[in-house]
């Protein structure tokens, strides 16, 4: 076999790798997915912001279980304003968790502290 074509098989082979990967890491369960899915479940619901940095924070303590969240984006796609959802539920800050009881919590939420506010088990 000729350099040429060793270098384009191993090319080759790494692509595939590549591309096995990262159809792998959309695919494969998160972490959190359960504890996720039980915050929402629990009534828990998170209120942010897109261009909100402590928001970016909360969903990078879940990191591919974010989708799972029960999130509500509060901003228009400008940024300048909030959608009625948030305003109609009374949401000052980002992020906000509003519990099933009414209570409310503003900031970056440790998980440890959403798991006794929802008694929803924290992965290990």
């Amino acid at each position: 076999m000729s350099h040429g074509k060793i270098l384009l098989f191993g090319v080759g082979v790494a692509a595939l790798i590549f591309v096995g990967v990262s159809v792998w890491n959309r695919i494969a369960p998160g972490k959190y997915d359960a504890f996720a899915q039980c915050l929402g479940e629990k009534g828990a619901t998170f209120y942010g912001a897109f261009w909100c940095p402590h928001c970016q924070e909360q969903k990078k303590l879940f990191g591919r279980s974010a989708d799972e969240l029960p999130y509500v984006e509060c901003s228009t796609p400008g940024g300048q304003d909030q959608l009625p959802v948030c305003a109609e539920a009374g949401v000052k800050n980002y992020p906000t968790w509003v519990f099933a009881a009414g209570e409310r919590l503003s900031g970056l939420i440790p998980l440890e502290t959403l798991a006794e506010k929802t008694g929803c088990a924290l992965p290990l």
